[in-house]
């Protein structure tokens, strides 16, 4: 009898780049011999371009992933364009039976995969989307009423009371597949930074990729959850996780976090409150994906509608707010803590999430300088800018998101120094120069809460 041939299996890699836990390119390279593909696309509707630190990773990041998947037999094909036109036409060239991928949730990725799958099954080919980006999907999660969460901790009850679906190992190896569709050069999309090279401390600071992920997640699990509690607040130790850009590029998958963690808590009792904070951690992005998939103008609308009153200033209208936001994006506010900070994410990509808080908060509150200047800035620098993530925290600092700080808590940047930098160490590393201030802090935050009684009487009126 002749040999039966499986069919050709298409993986569709997008914000997921690793080889273990990864349910789509597990069912395709069950299905039959499967090619990977990568679509860099910044051109279909809605779609927000990377910002320049995470076109950095994302170059790195595609190199790592080559690797991993050519271990497995399975080569990755690079395209860029319209993605639903380019998986279409992929499948069409290499002939394609089954197409897999994991699922996003923003609203713009959502419309690309949905034309996307209306294309495959059109031709007659199977479009397959599994989840695996998050711990829950989610339309999961709901209140007792059937409605979508707005309030973190009831959300993390019902997150932490639900089953979660097992981890999945790397695949087994495959034949080699032979005849291959053209890929592009990973060069020519041009994603590291040129005239100036200005990616010398990310590169001195992260090693983008799966292995690189789970050794860190080792790290966290065996050396950095017992003291997490009292540790994660400090800026000056290495006291936080870290696996933000693990878990926005899908080096690592929640699943695979979680169970680590569960696993230390298990063999090591004391760790448990520790863990659970870490867990806590990765709950909170979850419900950051939970509030955009439910409010898709979280990155440009104030989740609060009373906001639209309050009399931000905005640096293309206003010289003084220009002046502030510039001084504030070269770390030069006067407000070392503040300066540490935003010399740290320019030189790494990455500022600790306490000093984001007390940057951010410097920013909308005591500048007067509206969310949406600071989040497209971080956008811009962070290794893991996170849509949801990014937008949802900013909201929350700004008073205006969902379970939000209230407007009127305010941080003060000299007292956080002094409580979680005690030995001034943080700020001796990254802001060593101190600058005259910009804003006296009593005065502003007085104005800061002046504007947010106004807003309130302009809301009521």
């Amino acid at each position: 009898m002749p040999r039966t041939t499986a069919p050709l299996q298409l993986v569709w890699f997008r914000d997921d780049l690793r080889t273990a836990d990864h349910p789509a390119l597990t069912a395709a390279m069950a299905a039959g011999p499967a090619i990977a593909v990568y679509v860099f696309d910044e051109q279909s509707p809605g779609l927000r371009a990377l910002g320049g630190a995470a076109r950095w990773w994302l170059h790195h990041a595609l190199l790592s992933l080559r690797e991993s998947l050519a271990e497995l037999g399975v080569p990755l094909v690079l395209r860029s364009g319209q993605a639903a036109e380019i998986i279409n036409t992929l499948a069409e060239d290499c002939g394609a039976q089954g197409i897999h991928w994991t699922r996003r949730y923003s609203e713009a990725e959502r419309e690309v995969d949905a034309l996307a799958k209306a294309k495959l099954r059109g031709a007659g080919r199977e479009a397959h989307s599994y989840a695996g980006s998050l711990l829950h999907e989610p339309w999961q999660l709901q209140t007792q009423e059937g409605n979508s969460y707005k309030v973190f901790t009831p959300f993390y009850n019902k997150l932490r009371d639900a089953e979660l679906r097992p981890v999945l190992p790397v695949p087994e190896p495959q034949e080699t597949v032979n005849s291959l569709p053209d890929s592009e050069d990973l060069e020519s999309w041009d994603l590291l930074p040129t005239n100036p090279d200005w990616s010398g401390g990310l590169a001195a600071r992260w090693v983008p990729g799966e292995a690189e992920a789970h050794s860190r997640l080792e790290e966290v699990a065996e050396s950095i959850a017992a003291d997490y509690p009292q540790h994660h607040d400090r800026p000056d130790l290495d006291g936080t996780s870290a696996l933000s850009p693990a878990l926005r590029w899908g080096h690592l998958s929640p699943h695979q976090a979680w169970e680590a963690l569960g696993r230390q808590s298990a063999s090591n009792p004391g760790a448990s409150e520790g863990v659970a904070a870490v867990r806590r951690q990765l709950a909170w992005r979850d419900f950051c994906w939970h509030l955009l998939y439910h409010h898709p103008s979280l990155p440009t609308q104030n989740l609060r509608g009373e906001f639209d009153a309050f009399d931000w200033a905005w640096p293309d209208d206003d010289p003084q707010a220009a002046a502030h936001v510039a001084a504030w994006q070269h770390g030069e506010t006067g407000f070392r803590l503040v300066d540490a900070g935003m010399r740290q994410l320019w030189e790494t990509g990455w500022m600790h999430n306490r000093v984001r808080m007390v940057t951010a908060s410097l920013l909308v509150k005591n500048l007067g300088v509206h969310w949406k200047v600071g989040e497209q800035w971080f956008w811009d620098t962070l290794v893991d800018a996170d849509l949801a993530s990014n937008s949802a925290n900013w909201q929350w600092v700004a008073g205006s998101g969902a379970d939000a700080a209230p407007y009127f808590r305010v941080f003060n940047p000299e007292l956080q120094a002094k409580k979680f930098d005690p030995q001034g160490s943080y700020v001796a590393r990254f802001a060593p120069v101190a600058h005259e201030p910009i804003v006296d802090l009593k005065s502003s935050r007085a104005q800061a809460l002046e504007a947010y009684d106004h807003m309130k009487a302009r809301h009521k009126g």
